[in-house]
């Protein structure tokens, strides 16, 4: 398995108490198959993926990225494993302004060390992958919603991670492109071979999905 998530138990400060935002939750999803994860607002969704990402450290239980277990390591030592293994979509682009699509992928690989000539063969050779050639010069507000969410998704497949992190990646588009997101999510998972894991509350989604797991009251079903 390449993301493992096993007995995870994960809680807040609720005024004088806790609250519980997951609860004993065990999920596995192996490299090339994407599992859809959905469930109400506040059901803990966003406390999985959290976890999973290791930016946040769960009360009980263990996380492993591509069997290499995450409990007792430092803040560096998680950063870097972030850095190398997982790659995030978050749910807006958040692209940097001043740098073109092609720029914004090629910051990732240099601050992983790579050389400017390298950075830059992978940027293009990604954008290629998600249909942005002609785009590669072009900065964000050139660019419309469905391509920005387009430069977000291979921005994270910049360092070619073995698990990929996806948050509503259509939230902010129309149904045809999101739509095509979904789509293309689903081709680079399997070209890929990454463990995919998608939050999603658009039921459409789920039949582009290898497997469907719903999250309740901070539990899996």
């Amino acid at each position: 398995m390449s993301l493992s998530l096993t007995d995870v138990t994960l809680t807040y400060p609720d005024g004088d108490s806790r609250l519980t935002a997951l609860d004993r939750v065990t999920l596995e999803v192996p490299r090339g198959c994407l599992t859809a994860v959905v469930g109400p607002s506040g059901s803990g969704k966003s406390s999985l993926l959290a976890v999973a990402a290791t930016l946040v450290t769960p009360d009980h239980g263990t996380v492993a990225i591509d069997g290499t277990p995450t409990t007792g390591m430092t803040r560096g030592e998680l950063a870097d494993l972030r850095r190398r293994e997982i790659g995030i979509v978050f749910q807006q682009p958040n692209l940097l302004p001043a740098l073109t699509a092609a720029e914004q992928l090629q910051v990732m690989a240099r601050i992983d060390g790579r050389s400017p000539a390298e950075a830059r063969d992978r940027a293009l050779a990604l954008l290629d992958a998600v249909d942005l050639t002609p785009q590669a010069g072009r900065r964000p507000h050139q660019l419309s919603g469905g391509q920005r969410q387009r430069v977000n998704i291979a921005r994270a497949l910049m360092n070619d991670p073995t698990v990929l992190l996806v948050d509503e990646p259509t939230s902010a588009l129309d149904r045809e492109r999101g739509a095509a997101i979904i789509d293309l999510i689903t081709r680079l998972t399997h070209q890929r071979a990454t463990a995919t894991v998608l939050v999603t509350h658009d039921p459409t989604h789920l039949t582009a999905a290898d497997r469907t797991v719903e999250v309740h009251d901070g539990r899996l079903r």
